[in-house]
């Protein structure tokens, strides 16, 4: 984990380039950024940071844990050769997760199933996934949402969370979209309301 105030990062234009992150954050050798959040404050009580991986590794962290950032970063996630980190989110110790799959599958359980744990640890298993497939998304999951999710060719569709039952953490979960040739494999999910607004954004940088 990296942090920087939001003052220090520069503005640029909806056209422009940005600036290389390599300018703005002490990363070692092949070291990637894969997520981002806004927090107020590092030390408030009662707040988790949930990190999920790749191979459906899940892991949560006490906010406050994190209150003291070193330039050079600070240890988030022990990760298992060969895993990587998808993505991480602030959470109130009272949410239910869902998360996601490439090949179209997805749990949703309570974030009491997972126990908080220090930051120099592994996490546990949030969902058991077939051997071709790995997790492309992960997101508080409230029953008045709905879930979206979107294929690499373009493809979405829009299912009530409600239809996602209740699990324990570390099953294979449910389907949650077919995947096929003229879908491909799913690319993102999120849980969004009726109020939202949806950018797609494509590997050319298309809006």
């Amino acid at each position: 984990l990296h942090w920087r105030k939001v003052h220090e990062l520069p503005k640029a234009g909806r056209t422009a380039k940005g600036r290389a992150i390599v300018n703005l954050l002490d990363l070692k050798g092949e070291e990637q950024v894969t997520a981002f959040l806004p927090v107020h404050d590092l030390k408030e009580e009662g707040k988790f940071v949930l990190m999920v991986t790749k191979k459906g590794v899940v892991k949560k962290t006490a906010l406050k844990l994190f209150g003291n950032p070193r330039t050079a970063g600070i240890i988030a996630i022990d990760l298992d050769k060969g895993d990587d980190l998808i993505e991480t989110m602030i959470t109130s110790g009272e949410d239910n997760i869902l998360i996601a799959t490439r090949k179209g599958m997805a749990i949703r359980f309570p974030e009491k199933d997972v126990r908080p744990m220090g930051r120099s640890t592994r996490g546990v298993r949030g969902i058991r996934l077939q051997d071709d497939d790995y997790v492309i998304g992960v997101s508080l999951a409230g029953d008045d949402m709905t879930v979206l999710s979107v294929s690499e060719n373009g493809f979405g569709k829009r299912t009530q969370v409600g239809q996602y039952r209740l699990q324990h953490r570390g099953g294979q979960g449910i389907i949650n979209i077919k995947t096929s040739d003229r879908n491909g494999e799913v690319v993102g999910m999120l849980t969004v309301d009726d109020r939202d607004e949806i950018v797609v954004v494509s590997t050319d940088g298309i809006v």
